[in-house]
C-alpha cells in the first residue's frame, strides 16, 4: 500500500477501513489525515483519528477521501456489496484504493480458519480477477496493479490465543516462534521444488491512478515477527542476509529485527 500512501500530498484524506488501531504507520503518509475506522473499539482506547462505524454505512460525505485502504478487512465484513458501494461513494474519482485479502483456496487461509474455528473470515475470495472486477464496478476506478501476497504464518503465534493452549494450535507447533519459522520455511521450499502454493496468502490489488508502478514480482520473504514482506534482492543488497547452519540462510527483519529463514523469490 506504500505505493499509494507515500505520494499523498499534504492535506489529503485517507480512510483506513476496518483497521482497528491502524494498518499503516502515520509517518508513511506525512501531512495526510488518516481516519481509522472499525466496528469495534480498540481495547487500549481509541487512537487519534479513530471512528467507530459500520463500513456499510459510512458517516462521511460523498467523494471526500483521496485514498481508501482495506488491508485484510473485506473478508470479515457481513455486507460485502454494501461496503463496496460505500467505498465507491466516498472515494474521489481521481483517488486510489488498496485492497488486500486472503485467497480462500490456499493452505494458509484454510489453516487459519481451522485453527481459529473460522476466525471471522465470512467472505471467501478465490479469484483475484473476479474481486477486482467487483471493486471496479463499485468504485469506478480501474485496476492499476496486482501483487501476490505470501504468508509468514505469524497468526499462529500463541500470543493471540487465550490462556490454555487449544489442541489445534498444539497440533501445529504450539505457536512458538521456532515452529512458525520452520513451517514458513518448509512451505516456501516445497513450493520451489514441487510448484505448490503452500506459502501463498492472497493478493494485494491497487485501483485508480498511481504515481508509481506496482512491482508484480512475488516477495516470498515475510517476517514471522511483524508480517512485513521484502524483495529477496533488496535483503541481499542491504546485507541483512546471513549464512548459518551449512546451506540455510537467515535475515534480520529491518522493521522488528526478528530472525527469519531466507529464500529467493524465484
Amino acid at each position: 500500500m506504500d505505493e499509494i500512501l507515500r505520494h499523498l500530498p499534504a492535506g489529503a484524506r485517507v480512510l483506513d477501513l476496518g483497521s482497528l488501531t491502524g494498518s499503516f504507520r502515520a509517518e508513511t503518509c506525512p501531512g495526510a489525515l488518516a481516519v481509522r475506522l472499525d466496528l469495534e473499539t480498540p481495547e487500549a482506547g481509541s487512537p487519534e483519528g479513530f471512528v467507530q462505524a459500520d463500513a456499510a454505512h459510512l458517516p462521511f460525505p460523498d467523494r471526500c477521501f483521496d485514498a481508501v485502504i482495506a488491508n485484510h478487512s473485506l473478508e470479515h465484513v457481513e455486507n460485502f456489496h454494501g461496503v463496496l458501494a460505500e467505498m465507491g461513494r466516498i472515494v474521489r474519482p481521481d483517488g486510489s484504493v488498496y485492497v488486500a485479502v486472503p485467497d480462500a483456496s490456499t493452505f494458509s487461509d484454510r489453516l487459519f480458519r481451522w485453527v481459529y474455528r473460522g476466525g471471522g473470515h465470512i467472505n471467501a475470495f478465490r479469484s483475484a480477477e473476479q474481486l477486482a472486477a467487483q471493486i471496479t464496478r463499485a468504485t469506478g476506478l480501474p485496476l492499476a496493479g496486482t501483487r501476490p501476497l505470501f504468508s509468514s504464518f505469524e497468526y499462529l503465534n500463541r500470543y493471540y490465543f487465550k490462556p490454555g493452549t487449544d489442541w489445534r494450535l498444539w497440533f501445529v507447533g504450539n505457536g512458538t516462534r521456532r515452529s512458525i519459522m520452520l513451517l514458513s520455511y518448509a512451505a516456501r521450499l516445497i513450493d520451489r521444488v514441487f510448484g505448490t502454493r503452500l506459502s501463498v496468502y492472497g493478493w494485494a490489488l491497487y485501483f485508480g491512478k498511481l504515481p508509481e508502478a506496482v512491482e508484480p514480482a512475488p516477495w516470498r520473504n515475510v517476517c514471522v515477527g511483524c508480517g512485513a514482506g521484502f524483495p529477496a534482492a533488496w535483503l541481499v543488497a542491504a546485507k541483512l542476509v546471513r549464512k548459518r547452519f551449512l546451506v540455510c540462510r537467515f535475515y534480520l527483519c529491518p522493521c522488528c529485527n526478528s530472525g527469519n529463514f531466507f529464500t529467493s523469490d524465484a
